[in-house]
C-alpha cells in the first residue's frame, strides 16, 4: 500500500514527500482511514511504529478546511519531550499548509505561549498541568475543538495526571473525535476510554512482544560491580549513539559523572533537569554531539531519535512494558540494535516475565577478562547516634595510627 491511496488532501503531499513516507507502518494503515471517517479510536502500538503520523495525517486533512486561528485540535501528551516531537512531526507534515501548532507545557514561561494563542493556531500539543492554567485564565479557549487526541493515556496515569484528564474532558465539546492511545490497558484507562469515547474502533499492532530487530542480552553481575562492566562494556561496544537506562535521577547523574570520567562524551535527561537543559540535552544526542545519554524512564517513551546503535538497561526496569518502551528506541523502523540489560538475582522474576512474553530463554553473556569475583567493600556501621561510618579493621600488632605511632598497650 502507498500513502496516495488514502486519498489523503493533495496539498498533504508535499509534507509526506518531506518526512520520507512511502509505505505506511501497520499502526497507519489501520488508522488512517478510520480516523479519516471521523471514528474515535482506541489505539495500541509499540513505540517506533509510526503511531504520531497515524492521528496527525488525519487531523491536518480535516484543518485544511474549515475556519483558521482557532484551537480546533487539541493533543495531550505526558511530557514535554513527547509534546515537543510531536509538534515537530505537525510542522513536517504541515509544510505548506499554514497551519500552526503550538506547545503548551510547564517548566517555561507562559508568556509566549499565551502571545501565540493570541496570535491564533489550529493545533495545541499540551501537557496536562498548563493547559488547565491556561484554560483557567482564559487564554486558551476550547469552545471550537473538534478532535481531541489523549496520547500515551497509561503513562498519564501513572504519572498521577488522570484527574486533570479528566477535567480536559469536561473543558472541551461533547461533540468531537476522540482518539485515544495507549500501550497498556489498566482498568483506570479503560475506565476513562468507556466514559469518553463513543463506539470507538479498537486498533491493536504489535504489542506483545518487543521488536524483532532488537537483539537482547542478559549480563549477570553483582550489584557493586554493575558500575565497572558498564564501563568495560562501553569500552567493547560502538559507542556513536548508546541511550543507558537507570532507575533513580541520582543514578543518572552518579553515572553521568562516571562516564564522562571515563572520556565519553555524555548528557543525561531526567526530571531535575530544566526544560532548556533538557532540550540541550536531546538534541546534543540527537545531533552526534553526546555520544551516549543517560536516562530514567520519563525518556522510555516519545524518544525520537533516529539510529540508536544500543540501549543499555543499567537497572532492570519494573514491568515488562517498561523493558519493551525501552528497547524500542533501538531497532526503529526496520534497523537493527541491541539491548544489553545488566541483571542482578532479584531480577530473575522480571527476566521470567520477558521469557514468558518473547517466548524464549533471554541469553546470558559475561564478558572475558572482566574480574567478577571482586568482593564487596566492607559495609557502614551505625554509630551511637544511628549515623554510617565505615568499618576499619582492628589493630593488629605492626598496624599503625593516623599518626604514625603504634598503638599503646595497656599494662
Amino acid at each position: 500500500m502507498k500513502f496516495e491511496q488514502f486519498n489523503l488532501d493533495a496539498r498533504l503531499q508535499t509534507g509526506i514527500t518531506r518526512a520520507g513516507y512511502e509505505t505506511p507502518t501497520p499502526i497507519q494503515e489501520a488508522a488512517i482511514p478510520a480516523a479519516l471517517r471521523g471514528r474515535d479510536i482506541i489505539g495500541t502500538a509499540q513505540t517506533g511504529t509510526g503511531k504520531t503520523a497515524a492521528f496527525v495525517l488525519p487531523i491536518l486533512h480535516r484543518l485544511l478546511n474549515g475556519q483558521r486561528g482557532v484551537p480546533r485540535v487539541l493533543i495531550v501528551t505526558p511530557t514535554r519531550e513527547l509534546a515537543e516531537q510531536i509538534h515537530e512531526v505537525i510542522r513536517v507534515l504541515a509544510t505548506g499548509t499554514k497551519i500552526r501548532s503550538i506547545t503548551v507545557y510547564g517548566g517555561v514561561g507562559a508568556n509566549p505561549q499565551i502571545q501565540a494563542l493570541k496570535q491564533g493556531v489550529e493545533i495545541l500539543v499540551a501537557c496536562p498541568g498548563r493547559l488547565l492554567d491556561l484554560i483557567a485564565q482564559g487564554h486558551a479557549r476550547m469552545e471550537k475543538i473538534e478532535v481531541l487526541v489523549l496520547d500515551e493515556a497509561d503513562r498519564m496515569f501513572d504519572m498521577g495526571f488522570l484527574p486533570d484528564v479528566k477535567r480536559i474532558i469536561k473543558a472541551v465539546p461533547t461533540r468531537r473525535q476522540t482518539m485515544l492511545f495507549s500501550a497498556t490497558f489498566p482498568m483506570e484507562v479503560e475506565q476513562l476510554a468507556s466514559s469518553s469515547l463513543t463506539e470507538p474502533q479498537r486498533i491493536s499492532v504489535g504489542l506483545s512482544r518487543p521488536a524483532h530487530t532488537v537483539t537482547h542480552a542478559l549480563y549477570p553481575v553483582p550489584q557493586h560491580l554493575k558500575s565497572q562492566l558498564l564501563l568495560e562494556l562501553l569500552k567493547r561496544t560502538e559507542t556513536d549513539s548508546v541511550l543507558i537506562f537507570t532507575r533513580t535521577r541520582r543514578r543518572a547523574e552518579k553515572l553521568d559523572r562516571q562516564v564522562k570520567q571515563a572520556g565519553y562524551r555524555v548528557t543525561s535527561l531526567h526530571s531535575d533537569r530544566s526544560q532548556g537543559q533538557r532540550q540541550a540535552a536531546l538534541s546534543g544526542f540527537r545531533d552526534g554531539k553526546y555520544q551516549i545519554m543517560v536516562a530514567t524512564d520519563i525518556a522510555a517513551r516519545g524518544l525520537d531519535v533516529e539510529s540508536i546503535s544500543h540501549v543499555i538497561n543499567f537497572d532492570m526496569p519494573d514491568t515488562a512494558d517498561a523493558y519493551i518502551h525501552r528497547i524500542g528506541r533501538t531497532g526503529r523502523a526496520q534497523k537493527t540494535g541491541d539491548a544489553f540489560t545488566l541483571v542482578t538475582p532479584e531480577d530473575n522474576d522480571m527476566i521470567r516475565s520477558l521469557e514468558r512474553i518473547m517466548g524464549k530463554p533471554l541469553p546470558r553473556e559475561t564478558l572475558e577478562g572482566f574480574d567478577y569475583a571482586v568482593p564487596a567493600p566492607p559495609k557502614s556501621a551505625p554509630d551511637m547516634h544511628g549515623r554510617h561510618k565505615p568499618v576499619h579493621p582492628a589493630p593488629t600488632p605492626g598496624h599503625y595510627t593516623r599518626n604514625g605511632l603504634a598503638p599503646r598497650r595497656r599494662k
